[in-house]
């Protein structure tokens, strides 16, 4: 399975590292941390040199219950180190999520590579339009309701059905505008209990029917580390022993705040996938 980021075809058949940038100061693990363009692009090389592929900038905390910020603050976070990043590193591929098409289009002319929207269009009409006449690669993740409530809408007649109805409606939109380079999310942690988040990654094989590469983002939220009775601080272990259930289940991205032990988790992967 490969995809076509800005020209360069990415193999997914060994799965690939995407290190988060989080420009919020309220994101549940790290917000606060880059204070500045130097720490955002030390962290940047951290990232690269540690293996990552892709680099996800973030400019709107997407956590449960999340303060609103406007198309101006956020404009303002992403584009300015977007422009950085691209200026210190110009083969580095970003991914910028955002819901936005307005916040979307400036990436795509800044050069990012790709657009990681937390609604799948839902939120912004003019979304995928945007993806389509620009032909970027697209992360489609599912979640219902916006950030600030999406965890009063978790019930479901049965939780994968939905999400395979979700996404079929997807592809076929994706279809229509010829969009041809789409990456699904379950969307952990999104208008998901905790249970209903271990029965999602349980079931992880269930999306392969959309012959998609997908993308997982465990790492270090709260079904991780409410089940440990620890803090985000203290989840790397957690997250690590369920990349590798996510790896055995055919996940081809794995979204991570820490780079380096996410791909040794994808080496470990690989040498069992090797030696059956």
């Amino acid at each position: 399975m490969t995809l076509n980021c800005k020209g360069q075809l990415i193999d997914l058949d060994r799965p690939k590292t995407m290190g988060i940038i989080n420009l919020t100061p309220d994101s549940f693990y790290d917000g606060g941390r880059l204070k500045n363009d130097l720490d955002v692009l030390q962290k940047v090389e951290e990232h690269l040199e540690h293996g990552a592929q892709f680099i996800d900038l973030g400019g709107y905390s997407s956590k449960p219950g999340a303060a609103h910020v406007s198309l101006k603050e956020e404009h303002q976070r992403v584009i300015n180190s977007l422009q950085s990043i691209q200026k210190a590193f110009p083969e580095c591929l970003i991914s910028v999520d955002t819901f936005r098409a307005e916040i979307a289009e400036a990436a795509i002319e800044n050069g990012a590579a790709i657009i990681n929207d937390i609604s799948a269009g839902q939120l912004d009409a003019k979304m995928l339009p945007l993806v389509a006449k620009h032909q970027v690669c697209y992360i489609g993740m599912h979640m219902k309701g916006t950030p600030q409530n999406m965890q009063e809408h978790t019930t479901y007649e049965h939780l994968i059905t939905d999400l395979k109805f979700y996404f079929s409606a997807l592809e076929e939109q994706a279809a229509q505008l010829q969009i041809h380079d789409l990456i699904l999310d379950v969307g952990f942690g999104f208008s998901k209990t905790l249970e209903q988040n271990f029965q999602l990654l349980n079931s992880l094989e269930a999306f392969h029917i959309f012959k998609r590469p997908i993308l997982v983002g465990l790492s270090r939220k709260s079904m991780i580390y409410k089940t440990l009775q620890l803090d985000a601080e203290q989840a790397l272990n957690g997250t690590s022993a369920l990349h590798m259930t996510a790896l055995s289940k055919g996940a081809h991205i794995l979204r991570v705040h820490d780079v380096k032990e996410a791909e040794q988790c994808i080496a470990l992967h690989m040498s069992l996938k090797e030696n059956k």
